[in-house]
């Protein structure tokens, strides 16, 4: 939906400010010479007249008044900022159900808003980033995600531990495997189905986040993206290419299931919640579902 209406908005906006142009140049300048005709014949004109000789047609004033605000947003939304809504709980603890994000367009490269070619080259994902792309086997679906593994990385994904080997350039020390370090925060105060959830602490990259592990569900190694030659734990990441993983390690269809995010698949890294609202409702409410129940308002702000 959110490509589909990136194409509405451009479209809207182009044909309204077609229309604009169009009067501008060829017929307010014709209404404009009526009045000035009339006026040289001594023809009296009310201020009423004067105004239905020189008004604008409602359509051409509509696009008047749409055109300026649509080519804003349209700007602003393409370009600079974009609100996104989580639909799921792939990210918890980072991002809840109910959260409205803000995601900056121009960190990974400003794109034309219909076909996506990148204009302007601006930055790159770094590893522990949040952010929006577009799911690789459905270009009409976003995705959002962490950043975990760069082009040229080795990931490892086994028993619930991470595993990373950076990219090794020629004419440079390779570095070692890393194993990510976890720090138990807390257990319980997110549960599966009864089961209560590990929240743990970990550092990618310069960034500090949480993840939840679920210690009773075993890693379905048997579902993971099979690269040949590495075994079903292990994924080298193609140049051009992103690993992403939720922050809900266990909830979550991720690189570790359908493989890589290609570069030209980015939308954006997501920076802030300006907005989150509660959705929980007793079995007997009479509320519909998408009716928020409650504001969180101590959600508001950065996100890491």
């Amino acid at each position: 939906m959110a490509a589909h209406f990136s194409v509405i908005l451009v479209l809207v906006t182009l044909i309204s400010g077609l229309i604009w142009l169009v009067d501008v140049v060829f017929f307010a300048p014709k209404r404009r010479e009526s009045l000035e005709i009339a006026q040289a014949n001594g023809v009296t004109l009310s201020d009423e007249d004067m105004d239905k000789i020189i008004r604008e047609p409602v359509l051409v004033e509509t696009a008047h008044s749409i055109f300026p605000v649509i080519a804003i947003v349209m700007i602003l939304r393409s370009f600079i900022y974009e609100p996104f809504q989580i639909p799921s709980g792939s990210m918890k603890p980072t991002l809840l159900v109910g959260d409205f994000i803000l995601v900056e367009k121009f960190s990974y490269g400003l794109r034309d808003p219909v076909w996506r070619k990148k204009l302007i080259e601006t930055g790159e994902p770094e590893r522990g980033d949040v952010f929006v792309f577009k799911y690789p086997e459905n270009p009409n679906i976003d995705y959002i995600k962490r950043v975990v593994g760069l082009p040229g990385d080795k990931i490892i994904y086994r028993n619930k531990q991470l595993w990373i080997k950076p990219a090794c350039h020629s004419g440079e020390n390779c570095p070692k495997t890393i194993k990510i370090d976890q720090k138990q925060v807390n257990q319980g105060e997110f549960t599966l189905n009864g089961t209560p959830l590990k929240r743990l602490t970990e550092q990618l990259g310069d960034v500090t986040h949480d993840v939840l592990i679920n210690p009773s569900r075993t890693d379905p190694t048997q579902l993971y993206y099979q690269q040949p030659g590495l075994p079903a734990t292990e994924f080298f990441v193609p140049e051009g290419q992103y690993f992403a993983m939720g922050d809900n390690r266990d909830n979550s269809t991720d690189s570790r299931y359908w493989g890589f995010v290609p570069e030209a698949n980015l939308v954006g890294k997501a920076v802030a919640i300006w907005i989150s609202f509660e959705f929980d409702r007793t079995p007997d409410s009479w509320l519909p579902t998408w009716v928020p129940t409650g504001v969180r308002f101590e959600r508001t702000g950065g996100i890491v």
